[in-house]
């Protein structure tokens, strides 16, 4: 499985160790990355048939929780993860959680498509395409962006992608 660039580029941002959620697991290429790594992860997707039939499904540091995020509560508390990586989904309600459920120095990890990608094919509906500068935007208080991108990449797509570090005290 191939991992997304953004994410295997800033993987180092995370602390040495600890809980890391990853959202919309899909078939697990970034919670395998990470479970090497010595994290524990917790994969979260509304199907998890594909990461529980995946080779690294029964790690001991793995918990796959089936869950639909669009539909039911945010199901974690207040600074709960030393990092969350998301890639390749957006669900709007979810970015204040997001920011909520890190620890102090926590890190988010964030990828995903941005308004202009229409123009290379799906997705295309805005529901699902950031605005131009909208992590930047949501993640502005109470976080040090550590690094930025908003641009066409060479898959052809247009992206949007963020590291923020929680700052001690720090509320999304």
């Amino acid at each position: 499985m191939t991992t997304d660039t953004w994410i295997t580029q800033h993987i180092e941002l995370l602390p040495d160790s600890g809980l890391v959620l990853d959202l919309a697991c899909g078939k697990g290429r970034h919670t395998d990355m990470l479970l090497q790594r010595g994290f524990s992860v917790i994969a979260v997707d509304r199907d998890t048939t594909a990461i529980s039939d995946s080779e690294f499904a029964t790690h001991e540091n793995l918990e796959i929780l089936p869950y639909d995020l669009e539909a039911a509560p945010w199901p974690f508390p207040p600074g709960f993860f030393d990092g969350i990586v998301v890639c390749n989904y957006l669900h709007r309600p979810l970015l204040t959680a997001l920011g909520n459920s890190l620890k102090d120095d926590g890190v988010l990890i964030y990828t995903t498509f941005a308004a202009g990608n229409e123009a290379f094919g799906k997705p295309s509906n805005p529901d699902y395409l950031l605005r131009e500068n909208e992590l930047s935007d949501q993640f502005n208080e109470g976080f040090d962006i550590l690094d930025y991108f908003h641009g066409e990449t060479p898959r052809p797509a247009i992206r949007q992608s963020i590291a923020v570090r929680k700052q001690p005290g720090g509320n999304a």
